[in-house]
């Protein structure tokens, strides 16, 4: 039964599972530790060689996140297709699951100068984290009617930005008392990046025992194997893509205003350090505040799609984004309040505009092809992550002004935005040949 209330609650659990490792492995802990890790490697002129390449001691993790995306952008949409074809998307969501929560949970043998142990384990648990996102997502179609689709997908982010900013504030705790707990600084790090292993796989039960499965497994025809049904499924799906127009255009829509967020989230520490000179503390103390205003935010934002409609929330989330870099342009030096407000203001809108846009691609989804569009999804947040990164970058080379870079990639929130006035939300569903949500 669709809206089945436990199967719900029971899919939140996986984003409050596996937040843990966005908020406490990815944003917090696994960079610097890994790079103080590979400094001890490193040679007299600071290079490590990972198989006999060499590079910056201080490049290693960057290079190694750079490698882990790429892995996703060829390997999503082919266990996409296979996940559609042979219809164990629930077993592919447990094992991959498992296979990023165990690697994580490995990150507590890192120590001394054994960098590649660290890098190897990040490789497989950020590759894991992403293919287990796309079924993860795909089963929205299952669980929500068109008309429920946004307050469900909402609670899902909100739940993972709750689960995800508890465990932070736990870590925290920890790394910021270590000395109390007669700990040492690395020790404590590394109980940090496995805690968020080990939350990640107790609560995936959650959603192993409440997700129910809606087909049985489907053999392989005679002489194949699951790879080469899957190049097959995906070129299929490529050949039929150019029926569903309004797809494809949320999809670059998508594909330009998430990108501009992406980079906000990755670079608003950089601009917030080095131009306005906030403090570490005040900085990990938004970070923190940002986990819990975005619980907010995404439920918010779930109860205004319910009134003025989704597409139009995500225009007004994305205007939000856009007053958001011009109030960072503007904004004074050495300002801690002001700063908090920046990091409310982004929080508010973060989830909303990420949750409502999940559910608002779930309604364009031809039936049986939805791991195969949820992994399209995810490689265009991955695939395109570097283009903003790149703006930025190149706005403070050619100005040396962090102001001008960070005002910069208020390009893509507007030029996502153009596109998306072009969308009509039921004539997509309707293309997909599903039914279309009575608030588009």
């Amino acid at each position: 039964m669709i809206d089945n209330r436990r199967e719900q609650v029971g899919w939140y659990f996986y984003d409050w599972a596996n937040s843990a490792f966005s908020s406490t492995v990815v944003t917090v802990f696994l960079g610097p530790y890994l790079e103080s890790v590979a400094t001890k490697a490193a040679d007299a002129n600071g290079l490590v060689y990972p198989l006999g390449i060499p590079v910056a001691s201080g490049s290693f993790f960057p290079y190694i996140v750079s490698l882990s995306v790429l892995l996703q952008v060829l390997f999503l949409p082919i266990l996409g297709a296979i996940a559609d074809y042979s219809q164990i998307k629930k077993p592919l969501l447990g094992a991959f699951a498992y296979i990023g929560a165990f690697a994580t949970s490995g990150l507590y043998f890192l120590e001394g100068d054994n960098y590649l142990l660290g890098g190897g384990l990040f490789l497989v648990a950020n590759l894991a984290f992403g293919a287990s996102m796309v079924f993860y997502n795909a089963y929205l179609t299952d669980i929500a009617s068109p008309d429920r689709r946004d307050a469900v997908s909402s609670q899902g982010w909100a739940l993972g930005y709750l689960g995800g900013g508890l465990l932070l504030v736990l870590n925290l705790v920890l790394f910021l008392n270590a000395k109390s707990f007669g700990l040492s600084d690395g020790m404590a790090v590394r109980i940090c990046l496995a805690s968020a292993g080990v939350w990640w796989a107790i609560f995936t039960i959650i959603p192993m025992l409440t997700l129910r499965v809606r087909a049985p497994a489907k053999a392989l025809p005679e002489g194949e194997r699951f790879l080469t049904v899957g190049f097959h499924q995906l070129r299929h799906t490529f050949s039929q893509m150019r029926h569903y127009p309004q797809t494809l255009t949320f999809l670059a829509a998508y594909l330009l205003y998430n990108d501009g967020i992406q980079a906000v989230i990755a670079l608003a520490s950089v601009f917030g350090a080095k131009e306005l000179k906030i403090a570490q503390s005040y900085l990990i103390l938004t970070i923190l505040m940002v986990q819990f205003v975005a619980f907010v935010g995404a439920l918010l934002f779930g109860w205004m799609a319910k009134r003025v409609g989704t597409k139009r929330s995500i225009m007004i989330s994305l205007m939000i984004w856009v007053g958001a870099v011009i109030f960072g342009y503007f904004m004074p030096a050495n300002n801690v309040p002001l700063f908090f407000v920046l990091g409310a203001t982004i929080a508010v809108v973060l989830g909303g505009s990420q949750a409502l846009s999940r559910s608002v691609f779930s309604l364009m989804i031809p039936a049986g092809q939805e791991s195969e569009y949820f992994s399209l999804y995810e490689v265009s947040e991955r695939g395109t992550s570097w283009l903003a990164p790149l703006l930025f970058g190149l706005a403070l080379q050619f100005t040396g002004s962090y102001r001008v870079a960070i005002v910069s990639l208020m390009i893509f929130f507007i030029a996502g935005l153009a596109l998306l006035t072009r969308v009509n939300i039921r004539r997509a569903a309707l293309e997909a040949g599903n039914e279309a949500p009575v608030h588009g």
